[in-house]
Protein backbone atom coordinates (compact mmCIF):
# COMPACT_ATOMS: atom_id res chain seq x y z
CA UNK A 1 0.00 0.00 0.00
CA UNK A 2 1.19 3.54 -0.45
CA UNK A 3 2.53 5.71 2.39
CA UNK A 4 3.78 8.84 2.96
CA UNK A 5 7.09 8.74 4.79
CA UNK A 6 8.88 11.87 6.23
CA UNK A 7 11.91 13.12 4.18
CA UNK A 8 14.99 13.59 6.23
CA UNK A 9 15.54 16.80 4.80
CA UNK A 10 13.34 18.81 2.39
CA UNK A 11 14.40 20.73 -0.13
CA UNK A 12 14.53 24.71 0.66
CA UNK A 13 14.74 24.95 -3.28
CA UNK A 14 11.89 23.02 -4.47
CA UNK A 15 9.80 24.87 -1.13
CA UNK A 16 10.34 28.44 -2.94
CA UNK A 17 9.34 26.92 -5.94
CA UNK A 18 6.62 25.38 -5.03
CA UNK A 19 4.14 28.52 -5.37
CA UNK A 20 5.66 28.37 -8.81
CA UNK A 21 4.84 24.62 -9.50
CA UNK A 22 1.66 24.40 -8.09
CA UNK A 23 0.69 27.73 -10.79
CA UNK A 24 2.00 25.60 -13.77
CA UNK A 25 -0.11 22.82 -12.78
CA UNK A 26 -3.04 25.07 -12.62
CA UNK A 27 -3.09 26.20 -15.73
CA UNK A 28 -2.25 22.38 -17.53
CA UNK A 29 -5.83 21.33 -15.59
CA UNK A 30 -6.72 24.85 -16.79
CA UNK A 31 -6.12 23.90 -20.01
CA UNK A 32 -7.78 20.58 -20.11
CA UNK A 33 -10.93 22.37 -18.49
CA UNK A 34 -11.21 24.79 -21.46
CA UNK A 35 -10.63 22.18 -23.91
CA UNK A 36 -13.26 20.26 -22.32
CA UNK A 37 -15.68 23.12 -22.50
CA UNK A 38 -15.00 23.52 -26.53
CA UNK A 39 -12.82 26.68 -26.04
CA UNK A 40 -9.18 27.60 -27.24
CA UNK A 41 -6.72 27.36 -24.48
CA UNK A 42 -4.29 29.24 -25.75
CA UNK A 43 -6.77 32.05 -26.33
CA UNK A 44 -8.65 31.43 -23.11
CA UNK A 45 -4.99 31.99 -21.00
CA UNK A 46 -3.96 34.78 -23.32
CA UNK A 47 -7.19 36.82 -22.07
CA UNK A 48 -6.59 34.97 -18.77
CA UNK A 49 -2.41 36.07 -18.11
CA UNK A 50 -2.29 38.72 -20.60
CA UNK A 51 -5.04 40.92 -21.39
CA UNK A 52 -4.46 42.39 -17.75
CA UNK A 53 -1.70 43.46 -18.49
CA UNK A 54 -1.22 44.67 -21.91
CA UNK A 55 -1.77 48.78 -21.51
CA UNK A 56 -1.57 51.30 -18.57
CA UNK A 57 -5.29 51.11 -17.70
CA UNK A 58 -5.41 46.90 -17.35
CA UNK A 59 -2.22 47.74 -14.56
CA UNK A 60 -4.04 50.37 -12.99
CA UNK A 61 -7.36 48.14 -12.86
CA UNK A 62 -4.73 45.19 -11.96
CA UNK A 63 -3.77 47.51 -8.98
CA UNK A 64 -7.34 48.34 -7.59
CA UNK A 65 -8.35 44.71 -7.38
CA UNK A 66 -4.91 43.48 -5.72
CA UNK A 67 -4.88 46.27 -2.89
CA UNK A 68 -7.81 44.95 -0.83
CA UNK A 69 -6.27 41.20 -1.73
CA UNK A 70 -2.68 42.47 -0.34
CA UNK A 71 -3.83 44.24 2.34
CA UNK A 72 -6.55 41.32 3.92
CA UNK A 73 -3.81 39.01 3.40
CA UNK A 74 -1.13 40.85 5.53
CA UNK A 75 -3.18 40.73 8.32
CA UNK A 76 -4.19 37.03 8.02
CA UNK A 77 -0.45 36.45 7.98
CA UNK A 78 0.11 37.85 11.11
CA UNK A 79 -2.77 35.36 12.62
CA UNK A 80 -1.46 32.34 10.72
CA UNK A 81 1.93 33.05 11.92
CA UNK A 82 0.60 32.91 15.66
CA UNK A 83 -1.31 29.96 15.29
CA UNK A 84 -4.73 32.09 15.18
CA UNK A 85 -7.19 30.44 12.63
CA UNK A 86 -9.00 33.46 11.28
CA UNK A 87 -10.91 32.53 8.41
CA UNK A 88 -13.35 35.53 8.82
CA UNK A 89 -11.57 37.86 7.43
CA UNK A 90 -15.04 38.47 4.95
CA UNK A 91 -17.16 39.39 7.38
CA UNK A 92 -13.90 41.99 8.93
CA UNK A 93 -14.16 43.48 5.70
CA UNK A 94 -18.17 43.78 5.06
CA UNK A 95 -17.88 45.66 8.61
CA UNK A 96 -15.22 47.52 8.17
CA UNK A 97 -16.87 48.74 4.88
CA UNK A 98 -20.29 49.35 6.36
CA UNK A 99 -18.35 51.36 9.03
CA UNK A 100 -16.90 53.52 6.20
CA UNK A 101 -20.13 54.20 4.55
CA UNK A 102 -21.58 55.24 7.34
CA UNK A 103 -18.79 57.98 8.49
CA UNK A 104 -18.98 59.12 4.46
CA UNK A 105 -22.37 59.82 4.62
CA UNK A 106 -22.22 61.92 7.31
CA UNK A 107 -20.28 64.35 5.29
CA UNK A 108 -21.87 66.59 3.08
CA UNK A 109 -21.11 68.35 -0.56
CA UNK A 110 -18.76 70.99 1.46
CA UNK A 111 -16.63 68.90 3.54
CA UNK A 112 -13.43 68.78 2.17
CA UNK A 113 -10.79 66.02 1.41
CA UNK A 114 -9.55 65.47 5.41
CA UNK A 115 -12.73 63.51 5.61
CA UNK A 116 -11.00 60.14 3.79
CA UNK A 117 -9.03 60.13 7.32
CA UNK A 118 -12.07 59.73 9.60
CA UNK A 119 -13.54 57.54 6.73
CA UNK A 120 -10.35 54.70 6.77
CA UNK A 121 -10.30 55.06 10.40
CA UNK A 122 -13.50 53.95 10.70
CA UNK A 123 -13.64 51.14 8.56
CA UNK A 124 -10.30 49.77 10.71
CA UNK A 125 -12.30 50.26 13.69
CA UNK A 126 -15.03 48.32 12.55
CA UNK A 127 -12.78 45.16 11.37
CA UNK A 128 -10.64 45.50 14.70
CA UNK A 129 -14.34 45.71 16.39
CA UNK A 130 -15.74 41.83 14.75
CA UNK A 131 -11.86 40.72 15.14
CA UNK A 132 -12.30 41.41 18.37
CA UNK A 133 -15.56 39.48 19.26
CA UNK A 134 -13.49 36.23 17.67
CA UNK A 135 -10.95 37.22 20.39
CA UNK A 136 -13.08 37.45 23.21
CA UNK A 137 -14.93 34.33 22.63
CA UNK A 138 -11.72 32.61 21.92
CA UNK A 139 -10.19 34.52 25.27
CA UNK A 140 -13.33 33.93 27.76
CA UNK A 141 -15.11 30.70 26.65
CA UNK A 142 -12.56 28.74 24.35
CA UNK A 143 -14.46 28.89 21.27
CA UNK A 144 -12.98 27.59 18.46
CA UNK A 145 -11.74 30.58 16.18
CA UNK A 146 -12.50 28.87 13.09
CA UNK A 147 -16.01 28.59 13.23
CA UNK A 148 -17.07 31.35 15.45
CA UNK A 149 -14.93 33.99 12.74
CA UNK A 150 -16.43 31.96 9.75
CA UNK A 151 -19.84 32.15 10.67
CA UNK A 152 -19.47 36.05 11.37
CA UNK A 153 -19.49 36.62 8.12
CA UNK A 154 -23.01 35.50 7.59
CA UNK A 155 -23.68 37.76 10.32
CA UNK A 156 -21.96 40.87 8.74
CA UNK A 157 -23.64 40.66 5.68
CA UNK A 158 -27.24 40.76 7.46
CA UNK A 159 -25.96 43.78 9.44
CA UNK A 160 -24.76 44.84 5.74
CA UNK A 161 -28.29 43.93 4.21
CA UNK A 162 -30.49 45.73 7.42
CA UNK A 163 -28.67 48.99 6.85
CA UNK A 164 -29.02 49.46 2.68
CA UNK A 165 -32.66 47.42 2.60
CA UNK A 166 -33.52 50.12 5.76
CA UNK A 167 -32.61 52.86 7.28
CA UNK A 168 -29.39 53.74 5.05
CA UNK A 169 -31.82 53.51 1.62
CA UNK A 170 -31.60 56.09 -0.96
CA UNK A 171 -34.85 57.79 -0.87
CA UNK A 172 -34.14 58.89 -4.59
CA UNK A 173 -32.79 55.31 -5.61
CA UNK A 174 -35.79 53.93 -6.73
CA UNK A 175 -36.60 51.58 -4.07
CA UNK A 176 -32.82 50.11 -5.00
CA UNK A 177 -31.12 49.06 -1.88
CA UNK A 178 -28.47 50.97 -1.70
CA UNK A 179 -27.00 53.97 0.21
CA UNK A 180 -26.81 57.37 -1.53
CA UNK A 181 -23.37 58.27 -3.23
CA UNK A 182 -21.13 59.40 -0.91
CA UNK A 183 -19.22 63.24 -1.22
CA UNK A 184 -16.81 64.00 -3.27
CA UNK A 185 -14.80 64.94 -0.06
CA UNK A 186 -14.78 61.62 1.39
CA UNK A 187 -13.59 59.54 -1.67
CA UNK A 188 -10.24 58.39 -1.65
CA UNK A 189 -7.33 60.50 -4.06
CA UNK A 190 -6.27 58.66 -7.08
CA UNK A 191 -3.06 58.52 -8.11
CA UNK A 192 -3.22 59.32 -11.45
CA UNK A 193 -5.74 61.13 -14.03
CA UNK A 194 -8.17 58.58 -15.31
CA UNK A 195 -7.39 55.66 -14.08
CA UNK A 196 -9.26 54.18 -10.99
CA UNK A 197 -6.22 53.75 -8.87
CA UNK A 198 -5.48 55.10 -5.56
CA UNK A 199 -4.13 56.06 -2.27
CA UNK A 200 -5.03 52.63 -0.91
CA UNK A 201 -2.23 50.59 -3.48
CA UNK A 202 0.12 53.00 -1.31
CA UNK A 203 -0.69 52.27 1.65
CA UNK A 204 -0.48 48.37 1.08
CA UNK A 205 2.77 48.60 0.01
CA UNK A 206 3.94 50.71 2.79
CA UNK A 207 2.06 47.81 5.25
CA UNK A 208 4.30 45.08 3.72
CA UNK A 209 7.33 47.27 4.72
CA UNK A 210 5.95 48.04 8.34
CA UNK A 211 4.75 43.98 8.53
CA UNK A 212 8.27 43.14 7.64
CA UNK A 213 9.54 45.53 10.04
CA UNK A 214 7.30 43.93 12.72
CA UNK A 215 7.18 40.32 12.30
CA UNK A 216 11.47 40.15 11.52
CA UNK A 217 12.84 43.06 13.44
CA UNK A 218 10.46 43.68 16.39
CA UNK A 219 10.46 41.37 19.68
CA UNK A 220 6.73 41.68 19.79
CA UNK A 221 6.95 39.97 16.15
CA UNK A 222 9.29 37.70 17.08
CA UNK A 223 7.04 36.78 20.12
CA UNK A 224 3.68 35.84 18.21
CA UNK A 225 6.44 33.81 15.40
CA UNK A 226 7.66 31.69 18.41
CA UNK A 227 3.92 31.05 20.35
CA UNK A 228 3.09 29.75 16.51
CA UNK A 229 5.54 27.19 15.71
CA UNK A 230 6.45 26.10 19.82
CA UNK A 231 3.26 26.91 22.08
CA UNK A 232 5.24 25.18 24.62
CA UNK A 233 8.51 27.20 24.23
CA UNK A 234 6.31 29.99 24.25
CA UNK A 235 4.90 29.27 27.70
CA UNK A 236 8.44 28.49 29.17
CA UNK A 237 9.35 31.65 27.73
CA UNK A 238 6.82 33.72 29.69
CA UNK A 239 5.52 34.74 26.48
CA UNK A 240 1.52 35.32 26.92
CA UNK A 241 -0.65 33.82 24.59
CA UNK A 242 -3.67 35.63 25.17
CA UNK A 243 -1.81 39.13 24.33
CA UNK A 244 -0.55 37.29 20.95
CA UNK A 245 -4.45 35.91 20.70
CA UNK A 246 -5.78 39.76 21.20
CA UNK A 247 -2.77 41.28 18.78
CA UNK A 248 -2.99 39.05 15.87
CA UNK A 249 -6.45 39.20 15.48
CA UNK A 250 -7.11 42.43 15.96
CA UNK A 251 -4.17 43.54 13.20
CA UNK A 252 -6.17 41.20 10.91
CA UNK A 253 -9.47 42.84 11.27
CA UNK A 254 -7.75 46.00 11.04
CA UNK A 255 -6.37 45.31 7.97
CA UNK A 256 -9.50 43.55 6.35
CA UNK A 257 -11.47 46.68 7.90
CA UNK A 258 -9.42 49.15 5.93
CA UNK A 259 -9.67 46.66 2.74
CA UNK A 260 -13.37 47.23 3.12
CA UNK A 261 -13.44 50.97 3.54
CA UNK A 262 -10.69 51.61 0.57
CA UNK A 263 -13.18 49.57 -1.52
CA UNK A 264 -16.16 51.74 -0.56
CA UNK A 265 -14.86 55.25 -0.40
CA UNK A 266 -12.88 54.54 -3.71
CA UNK A 267 -14.40 52.29 -6.83
CA UNK A 268 -17.90 51.84 -5.15
CA UNK A 269 -18.56 55.30 -3.79
CA UNK A 270 -21.54 53.80 -2.26
CA UNK A 271 -23.14 50.93 0.11
CA UNK A 272 -25.10 48.18 -1.32
CA UNK A 273 -25.66 44.37 -0.99
CA UNK A 274 -22.90 43.32 -3.39
CA UNK A 275 -20.25 44.65 -1.08
CA UNK A 276 -18.88 41.31 -0.66
CA UNK A 277 -16.94 40.49 -2.72
CA UNK A 278 -15.02 37.00 -1.90
CA UNK A 279 -11.95 39.04 -0.55
CA UNK A 280 -11.54 37.55 2.32
CA UNK A 281 -11.96 33.78 1.52
CA UNK A 282 -9.36 34.69 -1.22
CA UNK A 283 -6.79 36.16 0.43
CA UNK A 284 -6.26 33.32 2.28
CA UNK A 285 -4.92 31.64 -0.40
CA UNK A 286 -3.00 34.85 -1.27
CA UNK A 287 -1.24 34.49 1.79
CA UNK A 288 -0.28 30.80 1.88
CA UNK A 289 0.91 31.25 -1.70
CA UNK A 290 3.05 33.84 -0.79
CA UNK A 291 4.49 31.78 2.02
CA UNK A 292 3.29 34.37 4.53
CA UNK A 293 5.94 36.12 3.67
CA UNK A 294 5.41 40.20 3.12
CA UNK A 295 6.72 40.55 0.12
CA UNK A 296 5.61 37.19 -1.59
CA UNK A 297 2.26 38.08 -0.83
CA UNK A 298 2.86 41.04 -2.81
CA UNK A 299 3.13 38.43 -5.96
CA UNK A 300 0.72 36.32 -4.87
CA UNK A 301 -1.92 39.09 -4.91
CA UNK A 302 -1.15 40.09 -8.46
CA UNK A 303 -1.29 36.64 -9.18
CA UNK A 304 -5.16 36.06 -7.71
CA UNK A 305 -5.94 39.48 -9.55
CA UNK A 306 -5.67 37.77 -12.59
CA UNK A 307 -7.86 35.30 -11.96
CA UNK A 308 -10.49 37.96 -11.05
CA UNK A 309 -10.06 40.44 -13.95
CA UNK A 310 -9.32 37.16 -16.27
CA UNK A 311 -12.25 35.62 -15.23
CA UNK A 312 -14.48 38.67 -15.91
CA UNK A 313 -12.63 38.82 -19.34
CA UNK A 314 -13.46 34.97 -19.86
CA UNK A 315 -16.76 35.68 -18.78
CA UNK A 316 -18.14 38.54 -21.74
CA UNK A 317 -15.45 37.17 -24.52
CA UNK A 318 -15.60 33.76 -24.49
CA UNK A 319 -18.81 32.99 -23.15
CA UNK A 320 -17.00 30.97 -19.73
CA UNK A 321 -18.41 30.94 -17.01
CA UNK A 322 -18.50 32.79 -13.47
CA UNK A 323 -17.50 30.19 -11.22
CA UNK A 324 -14.57 29.71 -13.02
CA UNK A 325 -12.33 32.28 -11.37
CA UNK A 326 -13.18 30.52 -8.29
CA UNK A 327 -12.46 27.48 -9.52
CA UNK A 328 -8.59 28.44 -10.45
CA UNK A 329 -8.46 29.96 -7.31
CA UNK A 330 -8.76 26.43 -5.35
CA UNK A 331 -6.93 24.41 -7.75
CA UNK A 332 -3.68 26.47 -7.15
CA UNK A 333 -4.60 26.43 -3.15
CA UNK A 334 -5.08 22.37 -3.67
CA UNK A 335 -2.24 21.97 -5.94
CA UNK A 336 0.30 24.20 -3.39
CA UNK A 337 -1.22 21.78 -1.03
CA UNK A 338 -0.39 18.70 -2.96
CA UNK A 339 3.28 20.17 -3.95
CA UNK A 340 4.11 21.24 -0.13
CA UNK A 341 2.75 17.65 0.42
CA UNK A 342 5.39 16.17 -1.34
CA UNK A 343 8.00 18.26 -0.30
CA UNK A 344 8.22 17.38 3.06
CA UNK A 345 7.08 13.79 2.32
CA UNK A 346 7.40 11.19 -0.43
CA UNK A 347 5.32 8.59 -1.27
CA UNK A 348 6.57 4.91 -0.69
CA UNK A 349 5.33 1.07 -1.61
CA UNK A 350 4.95 -0.76 1.37
CA UNK A 351 4.06 -4.70 1.18
CA UNK A 352 2.60 -6.17 4.19
CA UNK A 353 4.57 -8.89 5.14
CA UNK A 354 3.35 -12.65 5.01
CA UNK A 355 4.07 -13.71 8.56
CA UNK A 356 1.23 -10.04 9.48
CA UNK A 357 -1.16 -11.70 7.42
CA UNK A 358 -1.05 -14.90 8.51
CA UNK A 359 -1.12 -13.42 12.71
CA UNK A 360 -4.35 -11.38 11.65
Amino acid sequence: MLQLEARPAPSKAMSLLSPVLALAITMLIGIAMFVLLGKDPVRALQIFFVEPLKNGYALSELALKATPLLLIALGLAVCFRSNVWNIGAEGQFIVGATAAGGMAMLAGPDTGGWMVVPVLLAGVAGGMAWAGIVAFLRDKANANEILVSLMLVYVATLLLGYFVYGPWKDPAGYNFPQTVRFAAGTQVPRLFTGLRVNIGSLLALVSVGVLWVFLFRTYAGFQLQVGGLAPAAARYAGFSSRRALWVALLVSGGMAGLAGALDVAGPQGQLTPYVPAGYGFAAIIVAFVGRLHPVGMVFSAVLMSLFYIGGELAQTRMGLPKSLTGVFQGLLLFTLLACDTLIAYRLRWRTTPARAVGAA
